[in-house]
């Protein structure tokens, strides 16, 4: 490296610091959601920038053998997320080691005993379950089955196997009608069986069967034989009925055949069929430009072009449509494709002022890849902070496009095996047009759906999935809430008022957890949690997200170094700049145009166009 450069990384460094320490002293006084917008959006940056300093741990990959590869396929994804960096194949790819964001001795779990204390049962009944529905009245629940088809592609802890269950002590007043021995059973997490190494200490390590890459993995499987059964061989194409739709998995009752579908229901149905849809009109596209190409070079540079198009949609509508605040919109277009232009400051004064290396200036896609303090992966964290479940309604109204008619149904019997049957009963347009019309739920206290609670699922014994969320977080050593706030860089809490204002709610907290706010669990302090303006989770979780979500795309080199038109063709570069939600959705179903009219964000309410 010449001096030049040193001196420029000497001056950025010095310069950051000094940024970091200005914030640090305005955020003493002003938080940085009442910052004017382009200081809170700087102040978002300086806070990644630390973030990626101090909260990027390694957890060893845990992998000895990576999948079948040859040089040349550096040019497209690995099925299993392998040799995404060619320096480190191992590196994110499926079965590979969750990571931290904190140091390895805070994500020790407590003791048997002290784990299951206070029940996890008796959390869900006094302050997860759905008293009334809170509904988010800014988002369709377009914007929840979302979220779960991303995180379907982010991480997958396995599906937990019977035997030395957690045997939680039922309270008294809360029967539960699979009990043994008093006690409701919580499977435990898939255990790592990769060998140890020392320096992990007591900290546990669990395995991502998932790819962690940011690359469609839900649509396209995380290994080579799924992705096989998947494909039509054929144009590069994915296989699709004469009706148009996935055919059904044969070995999965109710559910689609595609790449991920634990946890199946109507809202993922429609996400993987639009998807692979946007798939195939890829292939046709290049196929017309590229006639020599055979079905194999179709299938992988569709899959670069949609998977792109797919995180391009999370970053820039998904993501300011639930964070709804003004530096956030900014910062996460800025995340994306650079400084947009702003009042009185055009883009190319403030890159020329930023310099060329710039993140913040030109966005990170395209960029240098880069690792920062620890190896790629996903973490145990990141996992944590996406528990989502209240936005899941227990019911919704089911609307027909064409005509008034309104049937109110329940999402019990929209998932697992009732699925495809529901599907076919009310068709793929009806039930977009019915998820762009409907709200899901606030992210809030006292609004978990209640027949989550009561789950019973491919034959396991009934399921309270608000208490197996809170055993998770503690079963994988992930901080109580206080202890994660400081962890994040926010000031710990001293009394039970000092997270929340919802009525009567630090009141049961302090009942519960004995008087003791260290003891909170990470998802009650962040249901419980006062919002920013705009926001639809807490801005604790948020730190989190400030940094996984630029991580996502600054370590891939699909998304920065091979984010270029000798790997997606100038046809793809082009595709994913042109295109959105609202122009996917259009395309596939124009019928849906009168809905769409006029909505900027295609995971804001639709249009109502009857009743």
């Amino acid at each position: 490296m010449s001096r030049e450069n040193d001196g420029f990384i000497f001056h950025r460094r010095v310069l950051d610091e000094i940024l970091n320490v200005v914030y640090r002293i305005i955020n003493f006084f002003v938080r940085w959601d009442r910052l004017p917008t382009l200081l809170g959006a700087i102040n978002l940056s300086v806070f990644r920038n630390r973030l990626r300093e101090y909260n990027l741990y390694h957890t060893g990959y845990g992998i000895e053998k990576s999948a079948d590869w040859s040089a040349g396929n550096e040019r497209w994804r690995s099925a299993d997320g392998s040799f995404n960096s060619l320096d480190h194949p191992h590196m994110g790819m499926a079965g590979s080691r969750f990571g931290r964001n904190f140091p390895l001795p805070e994500c020790v779990p407590d003791s048997e005993d002290d784990l299951l204390e206070p029940s996890p049962r008796l959390i869900s009944e006094a302050l997860l379950a759905r008293e009334k529905f809170i509904p988010a009245t800014t988002l369709n629940l377009l914007a929840a089955a979302w979220i779960q088809f991303e995180t379907h592609n982010w991480f997958s802890h396995g599906i937990p196997e019977p035997g030395n269950e957690f045997k939680i002590p039922l309270p008294e007043g809360h029967p539960w009608p699979d009990q043994v021995n008093g006690c409701m059973q919580i499977r435990r997490t898939v255990r790592d069986e990769t060998t140890r190494d020392p320096w992990l200490g007591a900290t546990p390590t669990f395995r991502n069967f998932n790819s962690h890459w940011w690359d469609a993995g839900q649509i396209y499987g995380s290994s080579r034989a799924r992705q096989m059964q998947l494909r039509s061989m054929v144009d590069g194409k994915i296989r699709v009925g004469d009706d148009g739709m996935i055919p059904a998995d044969p070995e999965h009752r109710g559910a689609d055949l595609t790449g991920f579908n634990d946890n199946w229901w109507i809202g993922l149905s429609l996400l993987h069929n639009l998807f692979v849809r946007e798939h195939n009109v890829i292939c046709d596209a290049l196929k017309a430009r590229y006639p020599a190409w055979d079905d194999e070079e179709l299938f992988q540079r569709a899959r670069l072009i949609n998977a792109a198009l797919i995180a391009k949609i999370h970053t820039v509508e998904w993501t300011p449509g639930i964070l709804a605040h003004p530096a956030l919109d900014f910062g996460m277009h800025a995340n994306w494709s650079g400084i947009p232009d702003w009042p009185g400051i055009p883009s190319r004064v403030a890159r020329a002022v930023l310099g060329k290396d710039s993140e913040a200036a030109y966005g990170i896609i395209g960029s240098p890849t880069e690792q920062h303090s620890a190896p790629y992966s996903l973490t145990e964290e990141f996992t944590a902070v996406y528990r989502l479940h209240p936005l899941v309604p227990d019911e919704m109204d089911v609307r027909q496009l064409d005509t008034a008619k309104i049937e109110r149904c329940e999402l019990v019997n929209m998932q697992g095996a009732a699925s495809r049957t529901f599907m076919q009963a009310h068709g793929f347009v009806n039930l977009l047009y019915s998820f762009g019309t409907a709200h899901p739920g606030a992210i809030r206290l006292h609004n978990f759906p209640n027949f989550l609670r009561q789950f019973r699922k491919d034959g396991q014994p009934l399921l309270d999935m608000a208490a197996i969320d809170i055993m998770r977080d503690r079963e994988r050593g992930v901080p109580r809430y206080n202890r994660f706030r400081e962890l994040v860089g926010k000031k710990r809490v001293e009394t039970f008022e000092e997270i929340t204002s919802i009525p009567g709610a630090a009141e049961k907290m302090r009942t519960i957890y004995k008087n003791n706010v260290d003891r909170v669990d990470l998802l009650v302090g962040l249901l419980a949690e006062d919002l920013p303006k705009g926001f639809g989770f807490s801005d604790t979780a948020f730190r989190i997200f400030i940094l996984m979500a630029s991580r996502r795309l600054k370590s891939d080199r699909f998304f920065t170094d091979d984010y270029r038109a000798e790997v997606y063709t100038d046809f793809g570069l082009d595709w994913i700049r042109n295109n959105g939600m609202k122009s996917v959705l259009l395309r596939h179903v124009p019928q849906l145009g009168p809905a769409l009219e006029g909505v900027d964000n295609s995971f804001a309410p639709w249009n109502v166009l009857r009743g």
